[in-house]
């Protein structure tokens, strides 16, 4: 049986977790959408109260029913890189693609439904809450008045993009940024805007979930660190990432998240504060990983690889502990 990985030829970090796809004898076909009728091609026919269908890449043809399970990393938009691109092709290709892979008996990481639900911050948030996890004050509003009474409630605020990431080729994060205490907030009526109560954090942490398997890492923050400075992806670098044990009410409240979300992976963002408290700021479907297995050596690229090459939906990646060290 083979693992699909839908990502892009330019992703190293999948790279990682083929390594060990091979090393643990799993078949694996590797490719991106994008490629779709140039490069990659597909065929699915309906027959006799029957389906068969093929994928077909760099040379290698497999059968949907010869799928063990599907790894949707970071795959690009369909069709996008065919002779002659357009917006209907891209729909054709994913309706095709999609389609025919929602009818195969495979396990996802994650299937395409729970990705595009999960990516909405908002639905995010309402999530955490109901699974315990503790989150900041947060008001997202078209309102300026609102905006202006919540900063009077909450004086010391962050404003981060409700989406993530600006729309421009290629896609540029944006920074989550601290409002100045001056602001008079008439903009908000242009957009909705995401204000949250800033986290004077002593730590940064990333936990990774795979499976049942909770990998979490912690980056303190520097003692003369720029309170300005909130977002860790852009701060100046205060050391590498190191293991963390994952409290039991954290790993509780994480588990529950996943599975009202239906998601067998999830790359958690954490803001430490002084107390130890680690306040939820937002989880994400398809976070990379690599960055932190090399500076932690958290088996992660290989718990994933062992969730995707199990036969059936209810085997697990071998336990490990909080720490990321395998269990006997």
């Amino acid at each position: 049986m083979t693992v699909l990985i839908l990502t892009s030829e330019e992703d190293v970090t999948a790279d990682m977790v083929v390594v060990h796809l091979h090393a643990l004898g799993a078949p694996v076909v590797r490719l991106d959408p994008a490629d779709l009728t140039s490069g990659v091609a597909l065929s699915g026919e309906y027959v006799h109260g029957a389906f068969r269908g093929h994928l077909s890449s760099a040379g290698r043809l497999v059968s949907l029913d010869g799928l063990r399970s599907v790894w949707m990393r970071r795959p690009g938009a369909a069709a996008t890189r065919a002779a002659a691109p357009s917006p209907w092709l891209t729909e054709e290709s994913e309706q095709a693609l999609y389609g025919m892979l929602r009818g195969a008996q495979v396990r996802w990481m994650n299937h395409p439904d729970a990705a595009r639900r999960a990516r909405h911050k908002p639905w995010q948030l309402r999530l955490a809450q109901r699974s315990g996890l503790p989150v900041p004050a947060t008001l997202i509003t078209t309102f300026p008045q609102a905006a202006r009474e919540f900063a009077e409630r909450y004086p010391d605020l962050v404003v981060k993009p409700v989406s993530g990431v600006h729309p421009q080729d290629p896609p540029q994060a944006v920074p989550t940024s601290r409002v100045a205490p001056d602001a008079d907030f008439a903009a908000v009526a242009y957009g909705p805007t995401l204000l949250q109560r800033r986290i004077a954090k002593r730590a940064d942490v990333r936990l990774t979930a795979v499976g049942s398997a909770l990998l979490a890492a912690r980056k303190p923050t520097a003692p003369d660190a720029d309170p300005d400075q909130v977002d860790v992806r852009f701060a100046p670098s205060s050391g590498p990432w190191q293991p963390a044990e994952v409290p039991p009410r954290i790993a509780d409240a994480v588990r529950a998240y996943l599975t009202e979300a239906e998601l067998a992976y999830g790359a958690f963002d954490f803001a430490e504060d002084a107390d130890g408290t680690w306040w939820f700021l937002e989880c994400n479907q398809s976070g990379q990983f690599g960055f932190v297995e090399v500076d932690t050596g958290q088996p992660i690229a290989r718990a994933i690889a062992e969730w995707l090459s199990r036969p059936t939906s209810d085997e697990l990646p071998q336990p490990v502990n909080r720490t990321g060290t395998r269990l006997p």
